[in-house]
């Protein structure tokens, strides 16, 4: 999260050039792409640094989420918008989120789980593609 937050504050401040030099050292060191352009609120964490976590330039990351390792939340070839995130979310290792959706607050995504379709806030979502199997959920009994 670190070469991240430095990166977007590059960013953000239009300073060109280092937000993608942080952007390479982010693929370099972690394996992954989460870039300096994309929007992660504050406390969300990356479980084992990330590894393999694709996240889309143009993607929004709530507060205070879990993100697990392979997790790709990225858009669709046919759409220009991409996944909106909310607070306090839970995406188990291997979870993709992908096109034009947004995923509520306080949700939980299992492990390898293909989410293609909006989830309401409060739920667990498991499968492919991902369907609600819980609702009214409290996510920190989860993880």
């Amino acid at each position: 999260m670190m070469l991240y937050k430095i990166g977007s504050w590059f960013y953000k401040n239009k300073i060109p050039l280092l937000p993608r030099f942080f952007n390479a050292l982010i693929r370099f060191f972690h394996n992954s792409a989460v870039f300096s352009e994309c929007e992660i609120g504050s406390n969300t964490i990356f479980a084992y640094g990330g590894i393999g976590v694709v996240i889309h330039k143009r993607s929004i990351i709530g507060k205070n989420c879990v993100i697990g390792s392979n997790v790709t939340i990225g858009g669709e070839s046919k759409s220009i918008n991409v996944p909106i995130i909310g607070d306090n979310c839970y995406i188990a290792t291997g979870a993709k989120i992908l096109g034009d959706i947004t995923i509520g607050n306080n949700c939980v995504i299992g492990a390898n789980c293909v989410v293609v379709k909006d989830i309401p806030d409060n739920s667990a979502v498991a499968g492919i593609p991902g369907e609600v199997i819980k609702s009214n959920i409290n996510p920190k009994n989860y993880y």
